[in-house]
């Protein structure tokens, strides 16, 4: 934040919520409409980008300086847009200035929501409007589908991919790394079941602002992965596993869904007997404390295992609903810790005295002791090993939680 014009030039995103309703609210640079400086002109396009991206634009106009030139043509790029828009007059900080709000109603953006960002004023009323037709938790009906996201970086082949399961060219597919446009969802018919493929829409195009293009992909794959059961992360075989391919893996863990790794292009990498098994160990040294995540190797050009990535994908799938007897649990874990228990660096004895499985997809295991804040990440890591060897949750991330007995 600056009093500077033009600080703000990337896009920056954060999930938030607001009476339960939860969205994602992206941040642009300042939008400057008839500008040739090459600055401006990224800004412009990436707002652009933006625009059509959102279901709800805040268009905000400054109060202290009423209705601008540059206000009307960015209104009439917004009424074009055919978005739902919200226009939002900033810097009145008080009822005195609010008669200025009447000279923005010629905008022809509806009524204008006069707010203080800096004071804090009226921003519950404008929330109130921007979430009014999104949909609160558990209101939604829930589709029992099977919902896989096929995510990955640009160019793995993803687009190839959905193509080849779905036996037709839905998808344009081109060597240029680029971003789906458009969330479709496509339905896979499989032994007679239908099958929902996430935001598959794989429409590519050449962007003069190739950030723009990385940061809504970005976008895209965390909506992806918040709406599926499994996510399929995809590889370029001929690259291995990048920076890139690891972050991908990491997001989706960290918003707890389930994952499988499907190494893409497999037809180019010259192999004998072991290469396959060679592959995986150098994966799962690379992929460390993801290491749990299944893989299979893949062509989609040559069709190649492809449906097997449905069959693991339905295994995984099994794994996250999968429940543990308490008794079983109790058994099993009881003699680990018994073997090795936890120590604390304070000296205190910790003891864990019960530990149930409180829910599933993904699991999650409660275990009940006398200190759970001594318990230190490397036993918890230990716990975790245990639950896997014991139970598999192959591809599912198993949250441990220690509660005060």
């Amino acid at each position: 934040m600056d009093d500077a014009p033009g600080v703000t030039r990337d896009r920056h995103y954060a999930e938030t919520d607001w009476g339960g309703k939860r969205f994602t609210l992206i941040d642009t640079g300042g939008f400057v409409p008839a500008s040739d400086d090459v600055i401006e002109t990224a800004i412009r396009e990436q707002a652009q980008m933006a625009i059509e991206e959102a279901d709800v634009v805040l268009f905000v106009v400054d109060g202290k300086e009423g209705r601008l030139p540059s206000d009307v043509e960015i209104a009439g790029v917004l009424r074009r847009a055919q978005k739902k828009v919200v226009l939002v007059v900033n810097k009145l900080d008080g009822d005195s200035v609010a008669p200025g709000v009447a000279e923005f109603y010629s905008l022809g953006l509806g009524e204008p929501v006069p707010v203080s960002a800096l004071a804090g004023r009226r921003v519950g009323d404008l929330l109130d409007i921007v979430t009014h037709d999104i949909p609160g938790e558990g209101s939604a009906q829930v589709d029992p589908r099977l919902k896989i996201a096929v995510i990955g970086k640009p160019n793995v082949g993803k687009s190839s991919f959905v193509n080849a399961l779905l036996q037709e060219d839905r998808h344009i597919v081109t060597e240029i790394p680029g971003t789906t446009r458009d969330p479709i969802d496509a339905i896979l018919r499989f032994h007679g079941e239908e099958i929902l493929l996430v935001d598959t829409a794989g429409l590519r195009r050449k962007s003069k602002i190739k950030e723009s293009v990385e940061f809504f992909s970005t976008v895209r794959t965390l909506k992806s992965i918040d709406r599926c059961d499994v996510a399929v992360v995809l590889l370029d075989a001929t690259q291995g596993l990048e920076h890139q391919d690891l972050r991908i893996i990491e997001t989706a863990v960290e918003r707890r869904r389930a994952v499988v790794i499907a190494v893409n292009k497999w037809d180019l990498v010259e192999k004998d007997d072991s290469t396959a098994r060679s592959y995986e160990r150098a994966l799962e040294e690379k992929l460390r404390i993801y290491d749990f995540i299944p893989v299979i190797f893949i062509s989609s050009l040559m069709r190649q295992r492809i449906y097997k990535v449905i069959d693991l994908v339905k295994t995984v799938d099994a794994e996250q609903n999968k429940r543990i007897p308490t008794s079983e649990v109790n058994d099993l874990l009881g003699e680990d810790i018994k073997t090795f228990p936890p120590r604390s660096r304070s000296g205190k004895e910790i003891k864990i005295k019960f530990i149930t499985q409180v829910r599933a997809k993904p699991p999650v295991f409660a275990f009940f002791c006398n200190e759970p804040k001594l318990v230190d990440d490397t036993y918890k890591r230990f716990l975790e090993n245990k639950i896997r060897g014991h139970f598999t949750f192959s591809g599912v991330p198993v949250i441990l939680t220690f509660k005060q007995k």
